[in-house]
C-alpha cells in the first residue's frame, strides 16, 4: 500500500481569523472552500503541491457558527471539540494535524490496528465544490481525537469506494496555483519509534521522524519566503 501528504490542516477560532493570518503569516488569500454539514464545520483552501508533495493542499478549518451543532455524540474531526485547542487557537490559527491519501484505506486502517493504534472508523463523506460533489473515505474515531498530538495523519481515501477515477475531483485539480509550496514535514514526539512503526505500516515515506517533545514541523517556500509553522505539541 502507498500513503502519501494530501493535505495540512490549520485550525482557527472563525474563517475570517483564519484567512487574516494566512495573509500575514504566507503572503495569499486563501480559496473559497466548503461546508461540512456533518462536523459543522467549514474551510478554505489553497494548493501547495510540489515535486515531492504532487497532491499537497492547505486546508484552514474552523467551526462553522452557522451551522447545527453535531447530532448526538458525534465529535468533530481533528480534536476540534477539545476546550484546551479551542483555547490555544483563539490566540493565533495553529498548525494541528495533517492527513496522509491512501489507495487502501481499510488496509491502512489494519495496518494500524496490527500496531495497535485505533485510527478510528472509516467515515463516508462529502461537499460540493463548483467541480461537483467531492467524495471520500476519512477515519474519524469517535472521540474526535487526532492521536499522537495529531502526529499520525488522519487517512483518507478520495471518491467513492467504487470510483474509477478517484482523484478526478481532488482538490489540487481544480484549485490555482498559490505561490506557495510544502517542502517539507518533520516530526518529533515522545513516542517516535512507535509513530515510525505506524508510517511504514501504512507506507508513508520521506517525513523525518525524531524522539523527543510533540511537534509538527511544515516548511513552506511563500511569496514571503520560507516559512515554518509548528504544532509545538498542542
Amino acid at each position: 500500500m502507498n500513503s502519501q501528504i494530501d493535505h495540512l490542516v490549520v485550525m482557527a477560532s472563525t474563517l475570517d481569523a483564519g484567512v487574516a493570518w494566512c495573509e500575514a503569516t504566507l503572503g495569499i488569500t486563501p480559496a473559497a472552500g466548503g461546508e461540512h454539514d456533518k462536523y459543522g464545520t467549514h474551510n478554505r483552501l489553497f494548493k501547495i503541491a510540489s515535486p515531492k508533495h504532487p497532491l499537497a493542499y492547505f486546508e484552514i478549518i474552523a467551526i462553522n457558527p452557522d451551522a447545527l451543532a453535531p447530532k448526538g455524540s458525534v465529535a468533530r474531526w481533528f480534536d476540534m471539540d477539545d476546550k484546551a485547542l479551542q483555547k490555544a487557537v483563539a490566540q493565533a490559527p495553529r498548525l494541528v494535524t495533517f492527513v496522509a491519501s491512501t489507495d487502501d484505506i481499510k488496509g491502512a486502517r489494519h495496518a494500524l490496528r496490527t500496531q495497535e493504534i485505533e485510527r478510528g472508523q472509516i467515515v463516508h463523506a462529502s461537499r460540493k465544490s463548483n467541480k461537483g460533489t467531492l467524495n471520500w473515505q476519512i477515519t474519524v474515531r469517535e472521540d474526535g481525537e487526532r492521536l499522537f498530538n495529531g502526529c499520525l495523519p488522519t487517512l483518507i481515501q478520495w471518491g467513492k469506494p467504487d470510483a474509477s477515477e478517484p482523484l478526478r475531483l481532488h482538490p489540487r485539480n481544480s484549485l490555482p496555483r498559490s505561490g506557495v509550496t510544502l517542502q517539507s514535514i518533520a516530526i518529533s514526539h515522545p513516542s517516535g519509534p512507535k509513530l515510525q512503526a505506524a508510517y511504514e505500516a501504512i507506507g508513508l515515506q520521506g517525513i523525518a521522524i525524531a524522539t523527543g517533545p510533540a511537534n509538527i514541523t511544515a516548511t513552506l517556500q511563500t511569496p514571503k519566503g520560507l516559512v515554518q509553522l509548528d504544532s509545538l505539541g498542542i
